[in-house]
């Protein structure tokens, strides 16, 4: 955990930008929206997928 503490303390905006920087000289401006979106629908997907997936004991204590 000390490790991680130290990874964190690391970052700072000119490294976050720099990031940022990279990421749009690899994928471009118009790139970007299409891959956000297709992240956001993996993600609907994913907790969909989850709530379906809950055995019919927690499903019951939700709707109470």
């Amino acid at each position: 955990m000390n490790a991680l503490a130290i990874f964190l303390g690391m970052v700072g905006p000119w490294q976050i930008g720099l990031i940022i920087v990279v990421i749009l000289l690899l994928f471009g401006g118009k790139k970007i929206p299409e891959l956000m979106k297709g992240l956001g629908s993996g993600i609907k997907e994913f907790k969909n997928a989850a709530k379906e997936d809950q055995p019919a004991d927690s499903k019951k204590e939700e709707e109470k």
